[in-house]
């Protein structure tokens, strides 16, 4: 099994870490949506790595390793992973369904202005009732000739105050409960839309978060994503992105993370010798390497299953759990080995906790992915 990075994907690697190190948030206040960053990761080409040129000017269509090398050096260099957080919701779980499933003529309509960034989508799915369980969507659509009639809530949708696009997940015959669901694409404009306040989170806090709200909303049965009835198969597509994409950002963040702990334990001083020599603090940064180098290898096991178009289900369920509790465990020993001034916010250190925490809740619990690798194992 070949590890090796080629030239390109190195060089890549390199210029997503120097632009994502330049991009400056210092005027934007806390919780505000910086789009200035958005629309310079646009330029950057973030929204359309993995999508071929031909639907978009600004599709790069590079294959999935490549994109998550990208993407580990745009999450290691970053200030803000919200945005970061925001634009993966945006292309992992919008973009690449309406690239995947939509029609020629759909993606050729909103795939330029979505890989852009000129244009922004909000993945809407999660229901306050159904939680993780497709088959449970209360939010209906009932076709009325070439339209769908659109009525239900939701909950937690990323970029919601900011959208201009719903991918939208919702039941179209309870009678088939997974397989009763049904993608849509729904324009923000459309009336009977209401979105609801951005939520005050522990982290990632550039990336909106609402509840929204569809009373009557009327979308035309062209944008329907694949045909009725698809919707448990799109959004597991998308959730196979996702899980690859979102999550190599993380990768970068510990990278990050490691490389300041590393330098804080060889020029913080405790008495007459660097604090790099207490084993608890050398230590407790050689697990920090094995957990970060133990979910990469995984990160790179599932993207490369995914490229080869084999049931990766297992794979990509195992590196996301990994990667989540190395994520929040990790951000723990930083402000561990940092002590009092990483407990400060002002040092920043703070931030990866804080961020890592939502990591094992969003995009399936850690638990969901526990029950997924079950089910691949063959336990009853």
């Amino acid at each position: 099994m070949n590890f090796a990075w080629n030239e390109d994907q190195l060089a890549l690697h390199e210029h997503a870490l120097s632009f994502a190190r330049d991009l400056d948030f210092s005027k934007i206040s806390a919780g505000e949506f910086p789009m200035e960053a958005w629309q310079s990761l646009g330029e950057f080409g973030y929204y359309g790595l993995p999508v071929d040129s031909r639907y978009s000017p600004c599709g790069s269509g590079f294959d999935i390793l490549t994109t998550v090398k990208i993407l580990e050096g745009l999450g290691q260099g970053c200030a803000d992973t919200g945005i970061l957080f925001a634009g993966a919701a945006h292309t992992f779980a919008c973009v690449m369904p309406i690239y995947e499933h939509g029609s020629e003529t759909l993606k050729h309509e909103l795939l330029p202005a979505l890989t852009s960034g000129e244009k922004i989508a909000a993945n809407a799915i999660s229901e306050a009732e159904a939680g993780s369980d497709i088959g449970k969507l209360t939010t209906k659509a009932t076709r009325e000739g070439d339209y769908y009639i659109i009525n239900g809530a939701k909950s937690y949708v990323t970029n919601g105050s900011v959208a201009d696009y719903f991918v939208l997940y919702a039941t179209t015959n309870p009678k088939f409960g997974y397989l009763g669901q049904t993608a849509f694409v729904v324009p923000a404009d459309l009336p009977g839309i209401e979105v609801g306040k951005s939520y005050k989170k522990l982290g990632l806090d550039s990336a909106q978060l609402n509840q929204v709200f569809f009373d009557e909303v009327k979308v035309h049965k062209d944008y329907v994503l694949g045909s009725e009835g698809q919707g448990a198969r799109i959004f597991a597509a998308s959730m196979d992105w996702e899980r690859c994409c979102l999550f190599a950002l993380f990768i970068g963040v510990m990278q990050n993370d490691l490389e300041r702990c590393i330098e804080f334990a060889n020029t913080r001083k405790q008495g007459d010798k660097t604090i790099s020599k207490f084993q608890a603090v050398s230590h407790r940064i050689a697990d920090m390497e094995v957990r970060l180098q133990s979910a990469r290898l995984l990160l790179y096991f599932a993207a490369w299953q995914k490229s080869q178009d084999v049931d990766n289900t297992k794979a990509v369920a195992s590196s996301k759990l990994a990667i989540s509790e190395a994520f929040v465990q990790s951000g723990i020993d930083a402000i561990r080995i940092h002590g009092a001034a990483g407990y400060l916010q002002e040092s920043g250190i703070d931030s990866s906790i804080r961020d890592a925490l939502g990591s094992v809740l969003f995009s399936g619990t850690s638990d969901i992915q526990r029950e997924l690798i079950c089910n691949r194992l063959g336990l009853l």
